[in-house]
């Protein structure tokens, strides 16, 4: 498949390359820190990144939990405290959109959201069908019970399980060296879908790096992202800019045709 590199003109979406024969029934979305960051959330890496003030190894590994409970759930207190003030952008409410069409049957298609943001912004905009790869802040999970709460103030290492009563809650993230949650029905979308679409990431981290891929031959592909990624890309059309300005002109253009 050729690649498409499209600088967006405003008022003038450049999407019509991407199959219009299918109509698209079935499109995986894969979003990442940069959706995000456009609402204000800072991201982990970068040159603002939440990993510049803190050691990876320190807050975001089991090993790190057990040897400082306290500090780890300080850490995502703070998260947690800062996802409360922010709101969902345009880009997730163009998904939000999109989807709404399709259960209302405005358009033919249905869309996944695949995200390996912790946020809830997605469900704050209005998207149902939405898997979380990396967890949710909003959740805990107890390591005696497995229950998992969801969690919208403070968490101490002295917090008990509103379960089993234990204090033995955890953040339900999932750390570096644990496995992403519900690969199994993120694989069974990819092998189904039309279309995958990456937004706000460069797709280029494992497992997620292996998605485009996985669809190679049976879908086509996209990527919205702010910055264009060096050297060749897997993706059929790669399109520069703020989620906020390209994916909304997308979606306008979907539920136009």
């Amino acid at each position: 498949m050729a690649v498409f590199l499209c600088l967006l003109i405003p008022h003038t979406p450049p999407f019509a390359t991407i199959r219009e024969d299918t109509g698209m029934q079935r499109i995986v979305v894969l979003t990442g820190a940069g959706i995000s960051q456009e609402s204000g959330l800072q991201t982990f890496r970068g040159p603002d990144g939440l990993w510049n003030n803190e050691r990876i190894e320190d807050i975001c590994t089991p090993q790190g939990f057990q040897r400082d409970p306290l500090r780890v759930d300080r850490f995502y207190n703070g998260l947690r405290s800062k996802l409360s003030t922010v709101q969902p952008n345009a880009a997730h409410y163009a998904l939000a959109d999109l989807e709404r069409a399709g259960r209302e049957e405005r358009w033919a298609g249905q869309v996944t959201i695949v995200t390996q943001n912790i946020d809830d912004l997605h469900e704050r905009a209005g998207s149902h069908n939405v898997i979380h790869m990396h967890g949710e802040l909003l959740r805990l999970r107890c390591t005696h019970c497995h229950a998992k709460p969801v969690w919208r103030q403070d968490c101490y290492p002295q917090t008990p399980c509103p379960v089993c009563h234990t204090p033995s809650l955890r953040p339900d993230i999932v750390w570096f060296g644990e496995m992403p949650y519900h690969m199994e029905a993120i694989g069974t979308r990819l092998a189904e879908c039309d279309l995958f679409v990456a937004i706000g990431t460069s797709g280029t981290v494992y497992p997620a790096a292996g998605f485009v891929d996985s669809v190679a031959g049976h879908a086509d592909t996209m990527l919205f992202n702010l910055d264009i990624p060096h050297g060749p890309s897997p993706f059929d059309q790669v399109v520069p800019g703020p989620a906020t300005r390209t994916v909304s002109a997308w979606v306008r253009e979907l539920l136009e045709k």
